[in-house]
């Protein structure tokens, strides 16, 4: 059985020389900002060499491709805004019968 790791998204990724780090964040259960959404918190950190780390990149790029042609997520025109991720047909944001 191999660990699995859940991520809200990356924090911050440093390059030093020919390493790369990149952060990885989710939303703290306990901690909250000035407007009460969960803060962002640091979970672990992973570190690739640049070469590697080139090569995520461009898998990263080609399966968000995918993604784009399977119609789940839609690209917006302005590249510093995030991907929109469009539900399935039918369903709520949130496919959990727990929620509905």
């Amino acid at each position: 059985m191999s660990n699995e790791l859940y991520a809200d998204g990356i924090g911050e990724i440093t390059v030093t020389g020919t390493i790369v780090r990149i952060d990885l964040m989710s939303l703290s259960a306990t901690e909250r900002d000035a407007s009460n959404n969960p803060k962002p918190v640091f979970r672990q950190r992973i570190i690739l060499p640049v070469d590697a780390f080139a090569n995520a990149v461009d898998l990263m790029q080609k399966a968000l491709g995918g993604l784009v042609e399977a119609g789940a997520v839609r690209r917006v025109n302005d590249p510093n805004q995030k991907a929109e991720i469009i539900p399935p047909s039918g369903a709520s944001g949130n496919a959990s019968p727990n929620f509905n």
